[in-house]
């Protein structure tokens, strides 16, 4: 009876290899594509906070089913509906230069029934986000955008942009009474950070300051004047960075050229179509589109050269050569040329 030959002494016999696993992916990876409410954003519909409100009341689906979180990825190959109707293709990054007049209010819907700028936008306007808010009685430039992303980008406090505004308070302030502002308040336990202050000139009872701020809190300005004892009775926005309100006449808008909302945020070159020209105020020819909807192509014409504030009741300019370009912004030269 043959035996299996035994292995030399010393060396023990082979042994069966384990067979590998199968590669699984790594713990942590990201999933494939972009948030759902990023989506939503960037193609319009709504910014991304209100994007999320849409999916928690179901009027969402993916791939022809409801969702109820934002905790969601997409990709191309995704179906995605709103309210029933398929998601409209992504336009191009645009933004535009608005001139806010006084007495409306900077939100899509308002619970005492009061304008808001949306009311007043010209009719063939595409859907569009404001970056930032403008009280009600405040007024200037405001921007716009059909962009989520881009309203994201320039509402966090770490981008820093300078906002300049043209101040009018009444009474007869002296330079150092502005030292707090210049400082920093802390007003009912909430935090302001130090802003530029210069005082222009004295007209009347009044005077009229250029001040100037790197964040956007609720009626900021207003609460830091009440604060050392002086009342706005005027204020206007001139610039938020590197854009400015120019010669925009109340409630008229100008589009920014493509290649300088490419350069001023540092997005990706796009080819550029031409366009129509930039719609300037309500009383325009609507272009046959209900609001809200995507518009024509992006315009091509350059925003109108700089000047003074419109509005004579009282000049903001102050006599003074008006403030630009919001200080040392990353933009440097005026970007609307």
């Amino acid at each position: 009876m043959s035996k299996t030959p035994a292995s030399p002494k010393g060396k023990p016999g082979p042994k069966s290899q384990p067979r590998k696993a199968a590669a699984k992916p790594e713990a942590g990876a990201s999933p494939e594509g972009d948030r759902i409410a990023k989506v939503l954003s960037r193609a319009g519909v709504a910014s991304r906070r209100e994007a999320e409100r849409m999916i928690a009341e179901g009027r969402v689906s993916v791939n022809g089913k409801k969702i109820d979180s934002p905790a969601l990825n997409v990709t191309a190959a995704d179906r995605i509906s709103v309210d029933g109707q398929p998601l409209p293709e992504a336009e191009a990054p645009r933004m535009w230069l608005y001139y806010k007049p006084t007495g409306l209010v900077t939100s899509n819907s308002d619970e005492k029934g009061r304008k808001t700028i949306f009311d007043e936008l010209p009719e063939d306007m595409p859907r569009v986000m404001t970056v930032g808010r403008l009280d009600l009685n405040s007024e200037g430039l405001l921007l716009l955008t059909n962009d989520g992303g881009i309203k994201r980008k320039l509402e966090l406090p770490s981008t820093g942009w300078l906002r300049r505004y043209r101040v009018r308070i009444n009474g007869r302030p002296k330079d150092e009474d502005f030292a707090p502002l210049r400082k920093g308040l802390v007003i009912e336990g909430e935090k302001f950070q130090p802003m530029t202050v210069s005082l222009d000139r004295q007209q009347g009872a009044n005077a009229w300051l250029t001040v100037g701020l790197r964040e956007g809190k609720n009626r900021e300005i207003r609460r830091a004047m009440e604060d050392i004892g002086f009342t706005v009775n005027r204020l206007l926005r001139v610039s938020y960075g590197p854009f400015q309100l120019g010669d925009l006449k109340p409630g008229e808008v100008e589009e920014l050229r493509p290649r300088v909302v490419r350069d001023q945020l540092g997005l990706e070159p796009e080819e550029e179509t031409p366009a129509a020209r930039p719609t300037r105020s309500r009383g325009g020819k609507p272009a046959g589109r209900p609001m809200g909807k995507p518009a024509g192509k992006p315009s091509g014409k350059a925003p109108g050269r700089p000047g003074k504030p419109a509005g004579k009741p009282a000049d903001p300019r102050g006599g003074r050569p008006a403030q630009r370009g919001g200080g040392k912004g990353p933009g440097g030269k005026n970007p609307r040329r």
